[in-house]
């Protein structure tokens, strides 16, 4: 393997460990995995039907009607009729719903400042400046 692929392969899984390491050091108000990534998904792309939700997160859509009715039990999701098509519904994010999942991503990003404190200072801006950088990944398409 090429010393490029090995870094980019070393990044991928250290960015798994890390976000995984930083759920488990926060606070998640009880929500599961799958819900916190429906939640997000929805912030991000706003309402969307189950079929949608299900190609996002990804996961079948069984289990996506399953975690949008946990969600929309706890009121943090609602259905409401979608614009386009008169007989399906579409599912949004509640204020209940944002505000549970800003919750978990302060919670996150409060074990992320704590772990930066143990690097030099000049390692921790490092690794904030990449922020922007990696967001700007995370929204990039691949060709193939």
């Amino acid at each position: 393997m090429a010393a490029r692929q090995e870094a980019a392969l070393e990044l991928v899984l250290s960015l798994h460990r890390l976000l995984r390491s930083l759920r488990r050091a926060s606070p998640t108000g009880g929500l599961q995995p799958t819900q916190l990534i429906v939640l997000s998904q929805l912030t991000e792309a706003g309402p969307s039907r189950i079929g949608v939700i299900a190609e996002r997160v990804p996961c079948s859509q069984p289990t996506a009607t399953a975690v949008v009715a946990e969600l929309e039990s706890l009121g943090l999701v609602r259905r409401e009729p979608d614009p386009t098509d008169g007989r399906a519904t579409r599912v949004a994010v509640t204020e209940e719903g944002a505000g549970a999942l800003r919750g978990v991503a302060y919670g996150e990003a409060e074990a992320l400042l704590e772990r930066l404190g143990s690097l030099p200072p000049q390692d921790a801006a490092r690794l904030l400046e990449a922020g922007p950088l990696l967001r700007l990944l995370a929204e990039t398409r691949g060709t193939g």
